[in-house]
């Protein structure tokens, strides 16, 4: 893949609609545990069911592999404070 942005975001800070363009302003938590922005992402309005439903076929295969995780941890254990998210798969989309 040639190089590209690459933006690590934790948030939304705000979403517009202008002329047929959604315009998302991602946000990072910043030093003092308040969002700033990091970046901006843009997308067709059109396209944008696709893109929401690509993010929710995402979640639904994070979910999938938490639970898998879950299961094969001893049943004998008493389930952690937080589930960890296995470090690294990747997704069909």
């Amino acid at each position: 893949m040639p190089d590209q942005p690459v933006f690590f975001a934790d948030g939304i800070l705000e979403a517009s609609v202008n002329y047929g363009v959604t315009r998302i302003t991602l946000a990072q938590t910043g030093p003092d545990g308040k969002p700033v922005p990091c970046g901006q992402l843009m997308i067709p309005v059109v396209q944008m069911p696709a893109f929401a439903n690509g993010v929710l076929a995402l979640l639904k295969q994070i979910d999938a592999k938490v639970k898998q995780a879950q299961q094969a941890a001893a049943p004998a254990e008493p389930p952690p404070a937080a589930t960890p998210v296995p470090g690294s798969f990747r997704f069909s989309g």
